[in-house]
């Protein structure tokens, strides 16, 4: 007998393992901060952010070279019509002349010795550039927030509303039992019931269609946020902190600021390179002739110097390049202020669907238990036959409606407060 048992026993472990994955799995849930954390990660467009940073290490390390010593090599044949010669003949004195065929190949080094602060003008150019393009990545990733918001909660609402069905068919089946035995003890027709069976049918027909509302939405927010996400999962509801009046922090408004650095640190360039640049340099070559134009073999030669150069008149050229970067500096202030200005009309018109479901709940909740006591008191008369099934799901109906407003309200509610939050910048940091 006991060998029985212990047999059973490890056969309903067994089952147990086999059957807890399985649990695990129906158990899985998700909140709507990790969708937000996924999406940053996983869509195509963070992919960006690694390949600026990485083109911005290449271009700095191309600018900074600039500071090293450049190194060209030339070469060129030539032929000339005439070459230099005495327009004299000295007795018993024969001068070669230089060959009209000439040949020189020469090795040229130089070096910046001063360029105004260029280089690091360029530099400064380049980190604010990268900086403009990382902000503009992060732009487009919180434009994402407000897409994953709504569906979350659409997929939220659809979970509440099913858990709202189960408990109306739950309610439902027990009223058919009371019901069918009020039939067989002949105290009810034998009709009685056929309305609460239709409207049973009729729940799982809702069933069907909130199943496939919810994988359809499901499979949206999988491919937004990057991770496949099963029918069986759980979302968490949301908690939102209102905050009153709190400043703006959309990232739309940090990259107006680099926009704004980013033409200044181009009007800097410009400035230095309008400086004079100073250069060392020292050649050397090999040709035929070398620096003795008379001496018509091939030697080796070098020169060293400095070289000096400042364009010192232009046109204007760089002072009208200027003047059109400040232009584009007080574009984009304009654009910052359409920015704000739009984003605060939306935000007027969220606080304005916010107070108005506020109210609407208010209204919900004191509906509701009105409703049940209703229903109650139908329950009671369909048992003892005084009304029939048609006129108690009448107020049976009307409960659920109720409830199902109240949910809907409750959902919209957050999501308006959450897209206050979004709109506002300000989701997640208080």
């Amino acid at each position: 007998m006991n060998t029985s048992k212990n047999i059973y026993g490890t056969i309903n472990s067994f089952l147990l393992l086999l059957f807890f994955p399985f649990v695990l799995i129906a158990q899985q849930t998700l909140t709507l901060d990790e969708c937000f954390d996924r999406v940053t990660k996983n869509h195509p467009i963070a992919e960006q952010i690694e390949l600026l940073r990485t083109k911005s290490n290449l271009d700095l390390e191309a600018i900074n070279k600039e500071k090293l010593p450049q190194l060209d090599i030339n070469a060129q044949a030539t032929y000339q019509s005439d070459v230099t010669h005495l327009p004299i003949a000295l007795p018993n004195i024969t001068v070669d002349y230089a060959n009209k065929d000439q040949y020189k190949a020469t090795l040229d080094a130089s070096l910046p010795i001063y360029n105004g602060g260029l280089i690091d003008a360029k530099a400064r150019l380049e980190e604010s550039n990268t900086s403009v393009g990382l902000q503009e990545v992060e732009v487009n990733l919180y434009a994402l927030k407000s897409s994953i918001n709504e569906l979350y909660l659409s997929i939220l609402l659809i979970q509440e509303n099913r858990a709202l069905l189960e408990a109306k068919e739950k309610q439902l089946q027990t009223r058919l039992k009371e019901v069918k035995a009020g039939v067989e003890y002949g105290t009810l027709l034998p009709s009685s019931a056929d309305a609460l069976v239709v409207e049973l049918l009729k729940i799982k027909q809702n069933y069907a269609e909130l199943d496939h509302s919810k994988s359809s939405l499901l499979k949206r927010l999988s491919f937004l946020i990057g991770n496949e996400v099963n029918n069986n999962i759980v979302l968490q509801t949301p908690t939102v902190k209102i905050t009153n009046n709190p400043l703006s922090q959309r990232p739309e408004l940090t990259l107006f600021d680099l926009q704004k650095n980013q033409i200044e640190k181009s009007i800097q360039q410009l400035s230095k390179s309008k400086l004079p640049k100073l250069n060392a340099f020292v050649q050397g070559g090999y040709g035929n002739p070398g620096l003795n134009m008379l001496d018509n073999t091939f030697t080796t030669y070098y020169y060293t110097g400095l070289r000096l150069n400042w364009n010192v008149f232009d046109w204007n050229k760089n002072k009208t390049e200027r003047q059109s970067l400040a232009i584009n500096k007080d574009i984009i202030d304009t654009q910052e202020k359409t920015f704000e200005l739009n984003n605060n009309l939306e935000l007027v018109q969220i606080q304005s669907e916010i107070d108005k479901l506020n109210e609407y709940l208010t209204i919900d909740q004191e509906i509701i238990p009105i409703r049940e006591n209703m229903v109650k008191s139908a329950a009671s008369q369909l048992k003892n036959g005084v009304i029939t099934s048609s006129a108690y799901m009448s107020e049976f109906t009307d409960l659920y409606e109720a409830k199902s407003n109240l949910n809907l309200h409750r959902i919209q509610l957050l999501l308006q407060q959450i897209k206050f939050q979004i709109t506002n910048g300000t989701y997640g940091t208080n």
